[in-house]
């Protein structure tokens, strides 16, 4: 059976299904010392031969000298602790109408001599405790080699270094890769990321990832939150991005019923210039295919691993939960126009907001906003609400000062739904996320 789903997005957040609930899921504990396991049947895997909504056309009104791509940059297998087999992973994504995925299988204690030999010669359940060894490492990669086609289909390795207090991160593009027995702290961490590759010995001992970029996941779910996503200015520009949709709930106000800060606030507000990604974080079979959960569009120069790496670090992309939307968004001011991801060199002024958004004939005629987010004490504040229908470029001014704060984020929200995971009463982002763009940045130095 498939999931039925509304390609229009246009919906409250829904409760996950059966098998989504039911899904195996690792909890780990602390120092990586308990495991809760929950398993169920998966789906079965739709045909390579499926059609998938084609959406809105791939070349933006408003820029030129790149391409979209729908990307899909976190799943899981059962080299950790996935239902799947990830022989079948990246035919599924590509059958499911993505044109860019990665396999990110949970790094926690096997990245060692032993993980393994222990890996096969203990139970199942171990695999999903004991997370990637250097041979799923390496079937990784060559399953990701077999599946790349450039200007087709572009396939990625990457892993989830998972710590259960601290919170996961996702590395990709790194020749090597680490657990969380050798990377026990966000310092320990990033001292890795700076790390390079070929350390005493290879294999874990002494390597490192600074080949890779990486970004925060499900930011705000597990208690400590990357220790206040603890700062690290020689990993600015490395630390690409932050989910804001994973599965179908939207981040933005991830804990706040907990007395928490918006986990965008906390992030950007550090100093960290992440883009905002959608992911599934897939634990099933159908990698690709339900749809609801998170997706990332890409706008890419060439549509290939260099060329996702290089629109990943210039953050010229977009989180959704809806298959073939499009949104491409540009930021005028003093002059000088830049898009999503970029860096004003300016102290503030009268900004020109110009944004593209489609999602196929099915959305033309809807009725959504235009939210523009800036920095708050615990939540964002809105400064401006933009009410527009689905056809049109759009266009809005909206006065931005870096005095108030560096940045700046439109979020595309739906009125006629609510926000499954709402902030403060009466917050302008209590409705349904449909997108939000990467953030812009104010810097006059």
């Amino acid at each position: 059976m498939c999931e039925s789903h509304d390609h229009t997005g246009h919906h409250p957040a829904p409760a996950p299904d059966l098998r989504e609930r039911l899904s195996r899921r690792g909890v780990l504990g602390a120092a990586t010392g308990g495991l809760l396991v929950a398993a169920a049947q998966g789906l079965s895997l739709p045909s390579a031969s499926a059609s998938p909504a084609t959406g809105a056309r791939r070349a933006s009104r408003i820029t030129s000298g790149t391409t979209l791509v729908h990307a899909d940059m976190h799943n899981h297998t059962l080299m950790s602790d996935g239902d799947g087999d990830p022989e079948g992973a990246f035919a599924s994504m590509r059958s499911a109408g993505l044109d860019v995925a990665a396999l990110t299988d949970h790094a926690t204690v096997s990245d060692n001599l032993l993980g393994d030999a222990l890996a096969g010669l203990l139970p199942p359940e171990y695999r999903q405790f004991g997370g990637l060894t250097r041979a799923d490492w390496a079937r990784t990669g060559r399953l990701a080699d077999a599946a790349d086609a450039p200007g087709a289909f572009t396939a990625i390795r990457g892993f989830e270094w998972s710590e259960p207090l601290l919170g996961h991160v996702n590395v990709w593009f790194s020749q090597e890769y680490t657990d969380v027995l050798e990377a026990k702290t966000m310092r320990t961490f990033y001292a890795w990321l700076r790390r390079q590759p070929d350390g005493y010995l290879g294999h874990g001992l002494f390597d490192g990832g600074a080949d890779g970029i990486a970004g925060f996941n499900h930011p705000g779910r597990e208690a400590l939150r990357f220790a206040d996503f603890a700062y690290d200015v020689r990993l600015r520009d490395r630390m690409v991005s932050m989910e804001i949709f994973n599965r179908r709930d939207d981040y933005l106000f991830e804990g706040w019923g907990e007395g928490k800060r918006s986990p965008l606030v906390a992030c950007l507000g550090k100093g960290w210039r992440t883009g905002l990604t959608g992911v599934t974080d897939e634990h099933g079979t159908d990698w690709g295919h339900p749809e609801g959960k998170g997706r990332t569009g890409m706008w890419v120069t060439e549509h290939s691993r260099a060329g996702v790496r290089e629109a990943m670090q210039a953050r010229r992309f977009f989180a959704t939960r809806s298959s073939g939307v499009r949104l491409d968004a540009t930021m005028t001011i003093d002059g000088s126009t830049h898009r999503m991801g970029g860096v004003a060199p300016t102290a503030g002024g009268t900004a020109r907001f110009t944004v593209d958004f489609a999602g196929g004939e099915e959305w033309e005629g809807r009725r959504l906003h235009v939210q523009v987010l800036r920095p708050g004490d615990r939540a964002p504040e809105v400064v401006d609400v933009h009410p527009f229908t689905v056809g049109p470029v759009v266009h809005l001014d909206v006065p931005l000062h870096r005095d108030q704060g560096s940045w700046v984020v439109l979020r595309i929200g739906d009125p006629e739904a609510a926000n499954g995971t709402p902030g403060p009463e009466g917050h302008a982002c209590n409705d349904f996320g449909v997108a939000y763009t990467s953030p812009w940045w104010l810097d006059p130095a």
